[in-house]
């Protein structure tokens, strides 16, 4: 007897070919099938009579078989269908191609419904290639594989859809009613076999809101969870933070003050800060958690800074050793080739061992940091840069370092509303959204191949001018995950065939960590007049002579990504460029890359990039222990709004109360579909 939990193997009419067709699209178990949801939906319930349909036109048409048969075509060797359907306004022919099953499917004199494009040919006014079904109505197209398709599946899901009634409303009832949704077994039906348009909204809305809520529910768990452990209140002293502020060589913007507060006044709590400090490119977000780490190591605690990559955690080693020159602050650098303490190179084993005794005041590292083996004797700060590119496990390997750190996580790309919502909601938010005085604005071109040899002549002024340039290269193929391939090769041909007469540097992800410092030392010394490199700049790096950035293939980079490399530059006193070189012809890519040409907000880019590109490629939530979606939408901030309004009273009133909540949160959590 059927279950949810049956495999679909055990179903009526599928065998263990089909069953493994099926664990393609995700389906094995029936509450798999009730939840592989259409992609879209034909609608068949609009009849068009014969006598009014007209060439060109996509129509629906209801009639009887007056006659079909197969004919062999011997100049493309394939079969060809033909039929003749006629209702009482006339008759219309319709042809398939390499579908002769079609004469034992279709009978003559049987009534059906055909949905096409009608085209004029040879044949004559015929429908091309039209959908068939028995009845009229609104039919579900659903996600397909290799020989299945949405009419086997509906089959099947029709086979199954009395189980809906089985499926565990989680909802609870008052929840339903604020929100107007309506029960989750009819949700199912619904959204299976609609009868109209609006029966359909009404199930992708319970569908979707299911979705957001869970993940409000599992964000608000998080931060409570966090929140349940104690963390060491932090005394801070204005004077001391005035002494570093005033040795600084530029002024705090209002935005930085403003944040800096933020995070202090977080930091005299004994409740764990967990907080977002968000910037656009050249902000100024590392002085205002370099302000946090003073007030740590005055403490007598420890801070840890996690970066994404090794020339980042070189240079702010290098930054924070200068920041804090005056006040005794012991810094560390550990990342897989380099360990230093203030500059001088230590073991391993010294460095790993005086970070346990509690002698280094700040951390600098990369993933390195996350190792069992490192250890911290009173860890009280965890700042994460980038922090987009880790996952809630990595920041929870953090918060197991000490009792209970306070967390600040960093991030130069800007995060549209609704993903802040959605997928930060366990984070307070601090918004940099003022630039330091002097900042310039790149100029930024979109150059077609027509447009090179002049876009290199410019290119030679600058470096004539004794100005630096940038050159970043995309992945060739999927294999060269860092782009390895594409950067060698931009490097030969710039250095033999473009400019022989300058200095060309290559930097990439798989050089060794000497070979990437000397490549970086080189080209910001002045020696290299070009650097080619990969994706490994796109965060950080400081090159205040580098006045021009090229980017190849830059079709093949978000926006999101081609703002970031856009901020390597414009960080001096001259006036910087940014060149946007790409060989496609399409022209929604050139759209796309017009619309960095026009816009240097880096916030209203993300939201662009959203709407073209998704959430899961712009910052990784498949990886990063986020559920991927069925039916909600992370651009749809007003029902993540109402999810977590209602979240959030289903917390006050105490998760414990709602078993059923909890129970598909652990599903949730696990990886698991809804069911």
């Amino acid at each position: 007897m059927l279950n949810l939990d049956t495999k679909v193997e055990n179903m009526v009419g599928v065998g263990p070919k089909t069953a493994l067709k099926l664990q393609k699209l995700g389906i094995e178990k029936v509450s798999d099938l009730l939840y592989h949801f259409p992609a879209r939906y034909d609608d068949l319930s609009k009849v068009t009579r014969i006598a009014d349909v007209k060439v060109g036109q996509t129509c629906c048409i209801e009639g009887k078989i007056v006659d079909i048969k197969n004919q062999r075509s011997p100049k493309k060797r394939i079969f060809i269908t033909h039929a003749l359907l006629s209702d009482q306004a006339g008759s219309i022919k319709a042809i398939w191609f390499n579908r002769p099953f079609l004469t034992r499917v279709l009978k003559r004199g049987e009534n059906i419904i055909l949905a096409g494009k009608l085209e004029y040919g040879p044949a004559g006014i015929y429908l091309n290639n039209p959908i068939y079904e028995k009845e009229a109505g609104i039919l579900p197209v659903y996600p397909e594989t290799e020989g299945l398709n949405s009419k086997y599946l509906r089959k099947l899901i029709k086979s199954a859809i009395h189980l809906a009634s089985q499926i565990n409303d989680f909802l609870p009832n008052e929840v339903k009613k604020h929100q107007n949704l309506i029960d989750i077994d009819k949700a199912i039906r619904q959204i299976h076999f609609p009868t109209n348009q609006s029966v359909i909204l009404r199930a992708k809305s319970r569908l979707a809101f299911d979705e957001l809520f869970l993940l409000q529910i599992k964000m608000l768990k998080m931060r409570k969870d966090w929140q349940e452990n104690k963390a060491p209140k932090m005394i801070f002293d204005k004077k001391t933070i005035q002494s570093l502020v005033k040795k600084l060589p530029f002024r705090l913007t209002d935005a930085q003050r403003k944040a800096a507060w933020e995070i202090l006044l977080d930091l005299q709590k004994d409740i764990p800060m967990n907080r977002l400090l968000e910037g656009d490119v050249g902000s100024g977000k590392t002085i205002v958690a370099a302000i946090a780490m003073l007030v740590v190591a005055k403490n007598k605690y420890q801070s840890l800074l996690l970066v994404p990559t090794e020339i980042l955690a070189i240079q702010h080693f290098g930054s924070l050793i200068k920041v804090f020159s005056d006040f005794n602050i012991k810094v560390g650098l550990l990342t897989q080739g380099k360990n230093e303490i203030n500059g001088h190179k230590v073991q391993r084993k010294e460095l790993l061992e005086k970070i346990q005794e509690g002698r280094v005041d700040v951390v600098v590292g990369t993933h390195a940091l996350l190792q069992e083996k490192v250890s911290f004797n009173k860890l009280g700060l965890a700042i994460v840069d980038e922090q987009h590119r880790f996952g809630v496990e990595q920041r929870a390997t953090l918060r197991r370092k000490s009792f209970a750190p306070h967390l600040l996580s960093m991030s130069a790309t800007p995060i549209p509303r609704s993903l802040s919502l959605a997928m930060y909601g366990d984070l307070d938010l601090s918004i940099l959204d003022e630039m330091p005085k002097g900042r310039q604005k790149v100029k930024t071109f979109f150059i077609p191949p027509n447009k090179r040899e002049s876009a290199y002549r410019f290119v030679t002024k600058q470096i004539k001018n004794r100005r630096q340039v940038f050159v970043i290269c995309p992945l060739i193929e999927e294999s060269d995950k860092l782009g390895v391939k594409a950067a060698t090769k931009e490097y030969q041909k710039l250095k033999k065939e473009i400019f022989p007469e300058y200095s060309v540097g290559l930097l990439h992800g798989k050089m060794k960590t000497k070979e990437k410092e000397t490549a970086m030392h080189n080209f910001k010394s002045g020696k290299y007049a070009i650097l080619v490199s990969t994706a490994v700049v796109e965060v950080g790096v400081d090159i205040p002579n580098a006045t021009v950035m090229i980017i190849e293939g830059a079709d093949r980079f978000g926006l999101a990504q081609l703002h970031q490399f856009r901020g390597r530059v414009g960080r001096g006193k001259h006036q910087s460029y940014c060149f946007l070189f790409s060989d496609s012809s399409s022209e929604k890519t050139k759209k796309r890359l017009l619309f960095l040409v026009k816009f240097q907000d880096g916030f209203k880019l993300a939201e662009q990039d959203l709407e073209i590109r998704g959430p899961g490629e712009l910052y990784g939530i498949k990886q990063h222990g986020f559920w991927d979606f069925k039916m909600a939408s992370l651009k749809d901030v007003i029902t993540i709004q109402k999810a977590r309004k209602e979240a959030k009273n289903i917390m006050k009133s105490g998760l414990e109360s709602y078993p059923a909540i909890l129970s598909k949160i652990k599903e949730f959590e696990a990886g698991r579909k809804l069911e």
